[in-house]
């Protein structure tokens, strides 16, 4: 099947999306001879104007329920229009896993837009943290809305690095200027010692970085604290060691594990905590299904629980 380039707006309401695209989609080198559909997912107070929009083959259709996410529309929508990308203006209430499962294998996410508005966008987060993560943790560029000069752009910066390292970051002022995000991000440890060492309540943020990044660190020798994970399906010599890690409440509390190969890893049980020394290499290994890091043990050691023993990324 032909592949359709999906370009997906996500944020919540009032947060600028219907703005932002209005714009977009009256520029004439955004939509040049492309036949669009635009996909609405919600119903907010700005509403589309079509006749300002610089092609006449862009579509609107509307979503109203999240169930009605299913790849039967997708399909029966690209037979009645035969478009060639779509633009999508998700509703921040719903999670975008249900996009993603029900959109086509020839539909590409070709870029994530968040949108927020500077002045709300904290108080979402504190009151719901989960529906936040669930926008920021794939998005490419992260846009807030509505900044002034006095607006403190520190904790707008620090809500995008808890929860993603490789997103890009625009500051979108009232009086019309658009401004990158300069604010320096630096790890916790250093990435070019001869062995990085990654301190108890650090491991969260090297585990994000390491997953959204893992060929920088590929042949790197680090050291760090983890639990141990056993396993009857694991090959011989072969173990888990990992943090439990809080992505945005107690309910979202996961295993952040990586596959270890140790000579001695049958003398060690499961939930014993110890500091292990490895060589990190990047390659494929069953468990993960894919390429991805796998750590050789050059030397490990018990070690005592840290406090606390759940850490996060902000």
């Amino acid at each position: 099947m032909k592949q359709i380039p999906v370009y997906l707006f996500t944020g919540f309401l009032e947060a600028g999306k219907t703005t932002m695209l209005q714009k977009a989609l009256t520029d004439t080198e955004f939509c040049r001879d492309e036949k669009t559909l635009l996909l609405l997912c919600e119903e907010g107070i700005e509403e589309y104007d079509p006749s300002e929009f610089a092609s006449r083959e862009v579509y609107l259709e509307t979503v109203e329920d999240e169930e009605d996410l299913t790849p039967e529309l997708f399909i029966a929508l690209a037979e009645k229009y035969e478009f060639t990308r779509v633009i999508v203006e998700y509703n921040g209430m719903w999670q975008l896993n249900n996009l993603f499962r029900a959109l086509p294998e020839s539909w590409l996410v070709y870029q994530e837009i968040f949108t927020a508005d500077a002045t709300t966008i904290l108080s979402y987060n504190a009151n719901m943290r989960a529906l936040v993560v669930d926008k920021l943790q794939s998005c490419d560029l992260a846009v807030f809305n509505r900044v002034t000069d006095d607006t403190d752009l520190m904790p707008l910066h620090k809500l995008v690095r808890g929860i993603s390292r490789r997103s890009d970051i625009e500051y979108n002022y009232t009086d019309g200027r658009a401004e990158a995000d300069t604010i320096e991000d630096p790890l916790p440890f250093d990435i070019n010692a001869d062995v990085i060492e990654i301190k108890d309540e650090d491991y969260a943020i090297w585990y994000q970085d390491l997953m959204e990044d893992v060929l920088k660190y590929d042949t790197k020798t680090v050291r760090f604290k983890g639990l141990v994970a056993i396993d009857a399906k694991f090959p011989p010599r072969t173990m888990a060691i990992g943090r439990h890690v809080m992505t945005c409440c107690a309910d979202d509390i996961q295993y952040a594990g990586l596959i270890c190969k140790y000579k001695k890893a049958e003398t060690l049980r499961a939930r014993d905590w110890v500091t292990l020394t490895a060589k990190l290499s990047v390659e494929f290994n069953k468990m993960y299904g894919k390429e991805g890091p796998v750590l050789v043990v050059t030397q490990c050691t018990y070690a005592q629980k840290p406090d606390p023993e759940v850490v996060s990324v902000y």
